[in-house]
């Protein structure tokens, strides 16, 4: 692994009111009504106050956000606090192989689905990164977590850094920003590396007019499986099918909006904790030099590690040097 170095060749592009949930049948529904009652009040969340929850129909934990989104969260081990703000369109659930890990290490992990994925509500509103990053502040909020490392991949990414321009870092210690959408993905005047809008305008499409091939066929160059040599396991690949096919259609697309055209670079201006960078070369997704190189420039004292012919999703197909190089920062 080197620090720095020739980043890979440029990717041509990146491959109303409550819903009810699609699969409950009605004695289901009934049993998360009687849930909802024996929640903390309700006045408490139109006062702006997260809420958590206990669903025993589902044996999932929940925190009801100030517009009554419901956002699923895991909650593991006991020490330094990580949480953890995963890509899009995937759940929390890709980052169990940090977690586990870092549990086994000493550390307390907390995970959560955005709005839209995953086990959280399918909400019409909030899907973009103010939204995100105040999802996030809530389950922070009311967890009661102190002195955290903010972790976020890809879109997870621009969520954490969002969070700290918004919230500040008075509950934060460090940010790591792995494969992370900002500073800004889109080409704009004054970001002419950025992709061309038409990428995205393309993604939307796919994603419309069939978003399982849709994401069968992302998850190859998310993975890397499309290059030369490459081992990934059909494992991996259908993983991401399935936690993709979790989210619902409607917020996968919102997001979309979100991750590519909203611009960091005042938020990372606000970064004043301890700050890693991690970054594939061979990102197809989230090109490298348009990314995590110019994002490492504008955080003071940001330390940046970038591996040779690596895709975007490292978190699994380099999970082991990821968590090494996680544990390492943790401990620093």
């Amino acid at each position: 692994m080197r620090r720095h170095g020739t980043p890979a060749a440029r990717a041509e592009g990146v491959g109303g009111g409550r819903r009810r949930r699609p699969g409950l049948g009605r004695g289901a529904l009934r049993l998360a009504g009687r849930d909802r009652r024996l929640r903390t009040s309700a006045s408490d969340t139109s006062a702006g106050k997260p809420t958590m929850t206990n669903r025993k129909d589902s044996g999932m934990s929940y925190i009801t956000a100030k517009d009554g989104t419901e956002i699923s969260y895991k909650d593991w081990g006991a020490g330094p606090v990580v949480t953890f703000s995963h890509g899009w369109p995937l759940s929390a659930d890709a980052w169990d192989g940090q977690m586990l890990f870092l549990v086994q290490n000493g550390f307390r992990v907390v995970a959560h689905d955005r709005r839209g994925h995953g086990r959280s509500s399918q909400a019409s509103g909030g899907n973009d990164m103010d939204g995100y990053a105040d999802d996030l502040a809530a389950v922070i909020e009311a967890l009661d977590l102190t002195d955290a490392t903010l972790v976020g991949h890809s879109t997870g990414g621009g969520e954490v850094a969002r969070y700290i321009g918004r919230h500040g870092t008075g509950r934060v210690a460090k940010a790591v920003l792995i494969s992370a959408v900002p500073p800004i993905m889109v080409q704009t005047p004054d970001n002419p590396e950025g992709l061309p809008i038409a990428v995205f305008d393309e993604m939307r499409a796919n994603l419309l007019k069939d978003r399982s091939q849709f994401y069968q066929d992302l998850a190859q160059m998310f993975y890397g499986a499309n290059r030369q040599g490459a081992k990934v396991s059909k494992g991996i690949l259908d993983q991401f099918w399935l936690w993709s096919m979790q989210a619902g259609l409607w917020n996968a697309y919102e997001s979309i909006k979100a991750f590519s055209e909203t611009d960091f670079r005042d938020d990372l201006a606000k970064f004043d904790i301890p700050t890693l960078v991690l970054h594939g070369e061979d990102d197809q997704i989230v090109p490298v030099k348009d990314s995590a190189r110019k994002t490492a420039q504008l955080i003071p004292n940001a330390k940046d590690i970038y591996y040779p012919g690596a895709p975007h999703g490292i978190t699994s197909t380099l999970q082991d040097q990821v968590n090494n190089d996680l544990l390492a920062f943790l401990k620093s």
